[in-house]
């Protein structure tokens, strides 16, 4: 039996018991294509729901994964997929799927009626479910799916060698004159060439000012010599997805300034990257790095006082509105969230906190410190006055412009030391 096939038999037997179902009979949808709104024939590219896709390692447009608990092992689960239409065969060389003809669906539950139905992945029409049944299940799904199996770190490790590959490329190409657009093509290029599927989301290339974007995508603006490029980037293969975020100075040295903020951070996220061991609160990893970010401002004179007290008070996010990092797999931010049952945590310090949750051995998540000069953010009356007495705004108002430094890697948690599966990749 193929390798990925023993591993989606390995997740069908193991899955269910982890959800805790009883008697309930599961659906898991995979979604339907979405038309785009212009009135054409086309559709937004494919992606079956990931619920689905990691019980099946398909993308079956209309498909549904059926699960009964009354069944003996080897036909407990049923895959229904939808029939391919002529037009699809001529006119997007679709084949027909192995599994039952979805249209059978109908009288598979017509024979298990009297019985409760948790619906996951996509929503199924005419299915009803009870919705704090399913947000319970759910939760329990994404909490087994976390912890990653060799299959998946493979097509990780897959992805993190067509990332280096692309910020390889990339770092020839960053010089004054050159876009940030054209930075793009150039990395996106590499990764299709080393075994991409597709990039893993939204390609960020943020130049000057631009690197103080959370989000930026690319534009036709012309990259200043001295100017900090910050470009976040992955490929996805098989789906699965690398998260990775480097910050350049292009075409000449850093000043003395830019060269503190890069150690700072550097420094911040390689001491992060330690602190990724099993039984490790995220928030606490989270914590520390914002609260030695702090004291490094607090060095260059940008803040006052104790880095721990103006962490309390989340004075951090002045110049760090983001969490330290995500779990990663299907999607940039797959699985991510909470443990099983914790509530949100309130307190100011965790304002942005992504993820809320142990670690544990098999985890990919990805760490990633930075600070900003965000005008949005330091031009905001509320907070000048709420930390009038924390930071000094005559310094910071002199950084507005420069943007920031983010520096991010993609870590695998292992029962030893954290392993850097972007190590590759040249800060």
């Amino acid at each position: 039996m193929p390798k990925y096939l023993k591993h989606l038999v390995q997740r069908r037997a193991r899955i269910p018991k982890a959800m805790g179902l009883g008697d309930e009979i599961l659906l898991i949808g995979a979604g339907e294509p979405i038309p785009f709104p212009d009135g054409s024939d086309q559709t937004y590219p494919f992606r079956a729901h990931p619920e689905y896709y990691y019980l099946t390692g398909i993308d079956s447009p209309g498909g549904v994964l059926a699960f009964d608990p009354r069944q003996r092992s080897s036909n407990a689960w049923v895959s229904f997929v939808a029939d391919v239409t002529e037009a699809e065969k001529m006119w997007e060389g679709r084949t027909e799927g192995a599994g039952t003809p979805v249209s059978r669906l109908e009288a598979w539950l017509g024979r298990r009626r009297s019985r409760p139905i948790i619906n996951l992945g996509a929503r199924l029409r005419g299915v009803r479910s009870d919705e704090s049944d399913v947000a319970h299940v759910r939760e329990q799904f994404t909490h087994a799916r976390r912890s990653k199996d060799e299959v998946e770190i493979e097509s990780l490790r897959r992805a993190a060698a067509a990332t280096a590959a692309g910020f390889s490329t990339l770092r020839q190409h960053i010089a004054p004159g050159i876009t940030e657009r054209a930075l793009q093509i150039e990395l996106e290029a590499e990764f299709f060439r080393h075994g991409a599927d597709r990039v893993g989301y939204g390609t960020i290339v943020g130049s000057g000012p631009n690197a103080g974007v959370l989000h930026f995508s690319p534009s036709q603006r012309k990259i200043k010599r001295g100017d900090f490029v910050l470009i976040d980037a992955g490929a996805e293969v098989d789906r699965y997805v690398i998260d990775v975020t480097r910050t350049y100075v292009a075409g000449s040295k850093p000043t003395q300034f830019q060269r503190d903020l890069l150690n700072l951070v550097s420094s911040v996220e390689r001491a992060a990257i330690k602190r990724c061991l099993p039984g490790t609160e995220w928030k606490e990893i989270h914590l520390k790095a914002a609260t030695e970010l702090t004291d490094g401002l607090v060095d260059l004179k940008l803040m006052k006082g104790h880095a721990e007290s103006l962490v309390e008070q989340g004075a951090h996010t002045l110049f760090f509105p983001h969490g330290l990092g995500h779990l990663v797999g299907l999607g940039v931010r797959d699985a991510s969230g909470r443990y099983p049952g914790r509530p949100k945590d309130e307190t100011a310090a965790l304002k942005n906190l992504r993820m809320d949750l142990p670690l544990a051995a098999g985890y990919v998540t990805t760490v990633e410190p930075g600070l900003y000069f965000i005008p949005t953010i330091l031009n905001d009356p509320k907070r000048r006055r709420r930390y009038r007495r924390s930071v000094d705004w005559q310094r910071a108002e002199k950084c507005l412009g420069l943007g920031g430094v983010r520096i991010e890697d993609t870590v695998l948690v292992t029962d030893n030391e954290p392993q850097v599966l972007t190590s590759a990749i040249a800060t």
